[in-house]
């Protein structure tokens, strides 16, 4: 399994001199880059070669962002980053609900950026972190397994991507605790100091589309808790 140092990259992004500099700049911070100039080459670059992480512009010629998220996302449980113009906030929220992982704005900081792919990289990569021990957690018929990452459902699998994976170990293990949005971006998804709490509406959307929408409940103006 790739580390984040060598962590292959599919950066996908028409525009030309943006293309060019963000390779640059992220083959600098140690990452492998392939790059793709629009959508429907990424999805083949994608499909020949799946990388360890997908960097997608929104707005893209031939198949636009968010449809290749779609396309990546039906594909399996590839961590996906969105790069959107910061006056496109619906692309942002229609990014996450098409089931990437997270996203930055243009214009981005290189150190941010290659933090962003290091953190989903890493999530991706907890499914051998034993470090919270192997205990399943159950709650009728819901099943989380946070060592390894998974859930059943009335003893169906569920698919989850690393992310709702990682969200929802962080809720079961807190079962009937009320954790803010502010918790949440810190805990699953390393903000320390501070996130769109965007990332953690549309993940517990997702979620309760895949255990049931009953199973988390929202707390008004408190955050989200697991229902015991």
């Amino acid at each position: 399994m790739s580390t984040p140092q060598n962590a292959h990259v599919l950066l996908v992004e028409d525009d030309a001199a943006i293309r060019e500099t963000t390779a640059m700049l992220l083959t600098q911070f140690g990452f492998s880059v392939r790059t793709a100039a629009d959508g429907q080459a990424g999805l083949d670059a994608f499909r020949s070669d799946p990388p360890d992480v997908a960097l997608l512009d929104v707005m893209l010629p031939r198949i636009d962002g968010i449809s290749l998220t779609r396309a990546i996302r039906d594909a399996g449980t590839t961590p996906i980053v969105l790069v959107s113009a910061r006056d496109h906030p619906l692309d942002v929220v229609a990014g996450l609900e098409a089931g990437a992982d997270d996203y930055v704005t243009k214009p981005f900081d290189g150190p941010v950026l290659a933090a962003r792919l290091r953190a989903v990289l890493r999530r991706a990569g907890r499914i051998h972190d034993d470090s919270d021990g192997r205990g399943r957690l159950a709650f009728g018929e819901l099943v989380v397994d946070p060592a390894g990452m998974t859930a059943t459902v009335g003893g169906e699998s569920v698919r989850l991507t690393a992310t709702e994976a990682k969200l929802l170990s962080e809720l079961a293990r807190n079962a009937g605790i009320v954790l803010s949005r502010d918790q949440l971006l810190e805990s699953v998804w390393g903000y320390e100091w501070g996130g769109d709490t965007r990332l953690v509406d549309v993940h517990v959307q997702r979620l309760r589309a895949k255990i049931g929408a009953q199973r988390i409940e929202t707390v008004r103006g408190a955050g989200y808790k697991l229902v015991r």
